[in-house]
């Protein structure tokens, strides 16, 4: 089963992220996925030896490994180079996005944000091929 992987500090948001990655129609749509929670930077870099990810959706403030180092680490992994990252923070000026975008993230979305909205993100990572 893929997996996705939610890398955020606040649990309220954690659930909010994981309640809208986990919607059942939602799940029917891209084929679906495991969802993996870590609640700190480093929780999350114990879960990269246990396997690939679909998709990694992290937030940037957070008190350990923040979520630009998480970005920089994936994408200097021959394992996790190519996983999609999607990063939610509160940082919103266009410096902040194009510094997340210019690391590697592959999006950047802004808090607060809708459940459609990250759903309508990460599917267009997660979906399956038409054909």
């Amino acid at each position: 089963m893929r997996r996705v992987l939610i890398v955020e500090d606040s649990n309220a948001v954690r659930t909010f992220v994981r309640g809208a990655l986990e919607d059942e129609d939602f799940q029917r749509a891209v084929g679906g996925f495991d969802v993996i929670e870590a609640a700190s930077g480093f929780e999350a870099m114990a879960q990269f030896p246990r396997g690939t990810f679909a998709c990694i959706v992290t937030d940037i403030n957070m008190g350990d490994i923040n979520g630009l180092e998480i970005v920089n680490f994936v994408r200097k992994s021959e394992a996790h180079r190519l996983t999609p990252i999607v990063i939610i923070s509160t940082q919103s000026s266009e410096r902040d996005i194009a510094r997340g975008l210019a690391l590697g993230a592959s999006a950047y979305l802004t808090k607060p944000f809708s459940a459609e909205a990250l759903q309508a993100c990460v599917r267009s990572f997660v979906a399956p091929d038409e054909g």
